[in-house]
């Protein structure tokens, strides 16, 4: 029996290396550029020590097109060129139709989300929830945007006063929780305000991180296989559960999915119409998904938007010669803003607002990469064919960061982003909502709400850095996140102006 066991963990381990020596070997036999893998984790080695953005912007060379890389033992392929990224995005997209991460079957909530979902349901439920986000429904809700900015102004005076600092991510997702939550589900919240909401204590469930929480995301989005072996989820499973609670709450309160739903439909309407045509049309169409999207515009609206506005202010701080740019901007529109219902057109036509959100999304994009999966074999060019399943990332936070689109990448110089310059861009060297079918449906949403926002804020305040402050380049991104937020509080002083 001794022998026997011997003989089959000889076996095995023959097996494993001689495997392994293959795999270590998958890319340099495809001629292919590769950073060597480690035996276990191949190239994952920076999980929990490092951001993923941070590391996808760290591993960019533009003199190699391409790039391979291992998760764990899988091949991955990075790009590094613009005009490789145009085809898998835009031209094959056909090809390129699926995302890579994945919340596992047993996750009803956070796998069926847009962002994680694959086709046939995502072109589904995509085509449905496409029309929540027109410029006739933006226009419809800006009020409401305009609302909790005038809000916002109030609760920096209350903090200012009482506290004399400002933790600007946690104010700034009050915000957007507030403005999301109204927007999309009709649930009133004074997070804005107060910092407390019931929909406030769903989305700070979101914002935890830990070492437990990032092991589950790294999985989800670098080995789905193993998500459902430990039983991870993309939300926290308390936070899941209380906006499964509300989510229900809120239909019930509008007499549920049988009654007739009107014209003016905001995002949770949207939902319950998807509901009534299934059922009307005998399909299944369990209320799980309608959840997972729900909980997934919550998730993309109020996080996002909330980091780029920390970010933006926390840069216009160390940039007051921009910050009185914009000022001046405002002040041509003074009385409109402060005083009566200003459209979007009105934040829209401000050159160097827009331009100063733009340079921040240039350089704290949500998500350093854009990952899709090959559905065949797909030629690279003449001498790479990569084969079907094989994962590809776009490396757009590298592009984001090079010399040669983005001279002095590190500086804050929203002039790269004024109309004359901007048309200068190189194609696919700026894409932080993506591009092509997947493009992030929020993004006009978002930028409405970040530039309305920050508009009321420097109109009424000027934005002073902090004494001996970090520099924005020194500021530390959330290393257990796979989303590109901080991972320290930062603070500004906010000094009133004369209004």
């Amino acid at each position: 029996m001794l022998l026997l066991l011997t003989a089959i963990g000889s076996v095995a381990v023959l097996w494993l290396f001689t495997k392994w020596q293959r795999t270590k070997k998958y890319w340099a036999d495809r001629n292919v550029p590769y950073i060597p893998p480690h035996p276990l984790l191949g190239n994952l080695t920076f999980l929990l020590k490092q951001n993923p953005g941070i590391f996808f912007r760290n591993i960019y060379n533009r003199e190699q097109p391409y790039l391979g890389l291992w998760w764990f033992w899988r091949p991955v392929l990075v790009i590094n060129s613009p005009e490789l990224a145009r085809r898998i995005l835009i031209k094959d997209s056909a090809v390129f139709k699926d995302r890579f991460l994945n919340s596992g079957k047993k996750d009803p909530i956070g796998g069926l989300n847009l962002f994680l979902v694959n086709d046939p349901l995502w072109s589904s439920v995509r085509k449905r929830v496409s029309p929540s986000f027109t410029g006739a429904k933006l226009r419809a809700i800006h009020k409401h945007f305009v609302d909790k900015s005038r809000e916002l102004v109030k609760r920096i005076k209350i903090e200012m006063e009482s506290n004399k600092c400002v933790n600007l991510r946690m104010m700034f997702t009050d915000f957007t929780t507030d403005v999301v939550g109204l927007t999309a589900f009709g649930v009133r919240g004074d997070a804005t305000l107060t910092g407390q909401s019931p929909l406030r204590d769903v989305t700070r469930g979101f914002m935890k991180f830990n070492y437990l929480r990032g092991l589950s995301w790294a999985c989800i989005f670098f080995f789905p296989e193993l998500v459902d072996v430990f039983g991870f989820s993309f939300f926290p499973k308390s936070a899941t559960n209380f906006f499964t609670k509300l989510f229900k709450q809120v239909v019930k309160e509008r007499g549920g999915y049988n009654v007739c739903i009107g014209q003016n439909k905001d995002f949770l309407d949207v939902l319950r119409s998807i509901k009534q045509d299934s059922d009307k049309n005998n399909q299944e169409m369990p209320e799980n998904i309608l959840i997972a999207q729900a909980a997934a515009m919550l998730q993309g609206g109020f996080d996002t938007t909330g980091s780029a506005l920390t970010f933006c202010t926390y840069e216009l701080a160390h940039s007051p010669h921009y910050q009185e740019i914009i000022y001046d901007e405002l002040l041509q529109n003074k009385d409109k803003i402060l005083n009566g219902n200003p459209d979007a057109e009105v934040f829209h036509e401000m050159k160097y607002l827009n331009a100063a959100l733009k340079e921040t999304l240039r350089k704290y994009m949500s998500m350093g990469w854009i990952d899709r999966v090959a559905s065949t074999d797909y030629q690279i060019d003449e001498n790479l064919t990569i084969k079907a399943g094989t994962p590809v990332y776009v490396n757009a936070g590298g592009m984001h960061y090079d010399p040669e689109y983005y001279p002095d990448p590190e500086k804050f110089d929203p002039d790269r982003f004024l109309p004359e310059n901007e048309k200068n861009l190189t194609p696919f060297t700026y894409m932080p909502f993506g591009e092509g079918p997947r493009f992030c449906l929020g993004k006009r949403f978002g930028v409405q709400n970040a530039t309305c926002a920050l508009a009321y804020i420097i109109l009424n305040y000027k934005i002073v850095a902090k004494p001996n402050s970090h520099l924005p380049r020194e500021v530390e991104i959330e290393k257990k996140s796979l989303f590109f937020v901080p991972g320290e509080y930062l603070y500004v002083d906010f000094v009133p102006r004369d209004v």
